[in-house]
């Protein structure tokens, strides 16, 4: 199954005030593994950017001047996705202004059902915990140290990391043993294990290892059992 972790930075947080997408990260994951291929572009939101929000993502408006606009840039981003899940942390937000820059270039708007929520996942599985991303990744071990500012594309590829996690832990898919085969063979999914079968051995030795031990035991000088064995017996 294809999916598409995604992420996006704005000038705010509310594109019904004028607030636009300056920045979206993809990542194609194929069941639950990322297979390599992203899309990341940045966008000139024709306004300025305000300082609060350049703190956070650190684009500013000379930054941002010189790149193409949404609409110019909409139809790679539409190919890009195709018709898979969107997978985003907080995803109401970023569908949100995603569609409203579809809106704002005449496209249809991506359908809501296709959204997967990663905060919704995460506050199912740990309610009462922290549920950002920098604490999902914290929980599941996942390494954000080049995290210093938002970033739509490395935020996108932490979060895919982290949906794994979410949903089955990164062992997920992998073929483990279901039942044991005959002769000696155990089959697990797409391959089987050949394994040697060994005769039990009896417990006790054979007459040739007691004549080689008692062999052995005859060239020992003064040992110990000897002399425990003079001691006499308590009475």
């Amino acid at each position: 199954m294809r999916e598409i972790v995604f992420d996006t930075e704005t000038t705010g947080t509310n594109p019904a005030s004028g607030d636009r997408v300056v920045e979206i990260g993809c990542v194609e994951l194929v069941n639950r593994v990322e297979t390599g291929r992203t899309y990341h572009a940045y966008f000139n939101p024709e306004r300025a950017m305000p300082s609060e929000a350049e703190a956070v993502h650190g684009l500013s408006t000379i930054f941002l001047s010189d790149k193409p606009l949404f609409g110019h840039k909409a139809e790679e981003l539409l190919d890009f996705i195709g018709d898979a899940p969107l997978i985003a942390h907080n995803a109401t937000f970023d569908f949100g202004f995603l569609n409203a820059e579809l809106a704002r270039c005449g496209r249809d708007p991506v359908c809501l059902s296709r959204m997967i929520c990663t905060l919704v996942l995460a506050r199912s599985r740990h309610p009462g915990a922290k549920h950002s991303l920098d604490a999902l990744c914290t929980r599941f071990g996942v390494d954000r140290s080049q995290r210093v500012k938002h970033g739509a594309l490395l935020d996108a590829q932490l979060l895919a990391q982290v949906y794994v996690e979410l949903t089955g832990g990164r062992q997920i898919g992998l073929g483990l043993m279901v039942d044991a085969g005959p002769q000696g063979t155990s089959a697990s999914r797409g391959s089987t294990v050949q394994r040697t079968v060994r005769p039990p051995r009896p417990h006790g030795p054979s007459v040739e290892e007691l004549a080689r031990h008692a062999q052995f035991v005859s060239k020992l000088k003064d040992p110990l059992w000897l002399k425990l064995q003079a001691i006499p017996a308590a009475s």
